[in-house]
């Protein structure tokens, strides 16, 4: 027994000294191919198991004929290990060198795929999750090309708007200074209207700005939805009055809600503002809130004849004024995209679809804790 433990010391000592100079040389060598890395790794295993008996000859446990045996056992399985890491080591590198052909893609047109043939688990891994991101960078790309449209179309739709009332606000003003406005009060009030309407456009891309920069600070409350849809419908009571349209809100359940009642007056102002200007006279524009298993939800039907079903995804984006036809003169595509954003900032929802005769706007809130 004595014997044997002496025996596994030596062996253990001389395979050590071995393992820490390859320890050394993987150090040494990181930065090199993995067929280096593999090589030294089954060297170090082979010249580990030389030392180790070579330790064990020195301490004369082993006989000249029985070293040699043994020595020449340990060159052959150092002659196989060699090239079994070698072979490992090429055909690792291969794998990686395709993986990093179809990688380059993801920066030159976007796309991934695969490469065929069979991989280590860690590579085939890998090409999943370059798979997995390279899906996610065409939808990224999708939504920026969307996002650079909309931006397009917003300015154009902006420099129209802005333009006009300019116009007319330099006219009315010479008018006025050159003294042949035959009646300067009714200047005035108009100038005054388009004032307003310019400082309302204003306002419109102040708060998308900060939407888009998630600069919006909410100061949520509890409060009653019924309240909140009470105060909205008076606000939008004149302009329904000079539409000819008809206001109902008798479906509002008084349910609580927990939201920033500031920007949420502002979404149903939005909403009611948009359904009144697309409702012909003597149509009807129905505010509704109810609980649901998704949270509240809010909704405003509006008798517009319905969205083209092909414009339905683009009706909250920013500059969206759908056809000409359902445009009205006043404007700028900002009101349901603000919309969206105070909703989302909410963790909620907006929505529309189609119903007969009209859409439906739908606002889902998260119910509120407690």
């Amino acid at each position: 027994m004595h014997d044997i433990l002496l025996i596994a010391l030596y062996a253990f000592l001389g395979a050590a000294a071995a393992g820490l100079l390859g320890a050394a040389a993987l150090v040494l060598i990181r930065r090199r191919s993995l067929t280096v890395s593999l090589t030294v790794v089954a060297a170090v295993a082979v010249t580990a198991m030389l030392a180790g008996t070579l330790a064990v000859a020195w301490a004369m446990f082993l006989s000249p004929h029985d070293l040699t045996v043994v020595t020449t056992v340990v060159a052959m399985a150092a002659v196989v290990s060699l090239a079994t890491a070698l072979l490992l080591g090429r055909w690792v590198v291969a794998r990686s060198r395709d993986l990093t052909r179809a990688a380059r893609a993801l920066g030159d047109d976007g796309s991934f795929s695969a490469p065929d043939g069979p991989a280590t688990a860690e590579l085939d891994a890998l090409s999943r999750e370059l798979a997995a991101t390279s899906a996610r960078l065409a939808e990224s790309r999708e939504r920026e090309r969307a996002l650079e449209s909309s931006r397009r179309e917003l300015v154009a739709w902006i420099s129209h708007d802005l333009r006009t009332p300019l116009a007319g606000l330099r006219a009315m003003a010479e008018a006025l200074e050159d003294g042949v406005a035959a009646d300067p009060d009714r200047y005035l009030r108009q100038i005054r209207t388009e004032v307003e309407h310019l400082n309302g456009m204003v306002g419109d891309l102040f708060e998308l700005s900060r939407i888009h920069a998630g600069a919006l600070a909410l100061t949520p409350a509890r409060m009653s939805l019924y309240d909140l849809v009470g105060d909205a419908l008076a606000g939008a009571d004149p302009l329904a009055r000079e539409h000819g349209v008809r206001l109902v809100g008798d479906g509002v359940e008084p349910v609580p809600v927990e939201v920033d009642g500031r920007e949420m007056s502002r979404v149903l102002g939005n909403l009611l503002v948009n359904a009144i200007r697309r409702t012909p006279a003597d149509g009807t524009v129905a505010v509704a809130a109810q609980r649901s298993s998704e949270g509240v939800v809010l909704s405003v039907t509006d008798g517009c004849g319905g969205i083209p079903e092909e414009d339905l995804p683009r009706v909250f984006d920013t500059g969206w004024r759908g056809t000409h036809a359902r445009t009205p003169p006043a404007g700028a595509g900002l009101g349901l995209a603000i919309v969206r954003g105070i909703v989302e900032a909410h963790q909620g929802r907006a929505t529309v679809h189609n119903i007969p005769g009209g859409c439906r706007f739908e606002v889902t809130l998260p119910a509120p804790s407690g």
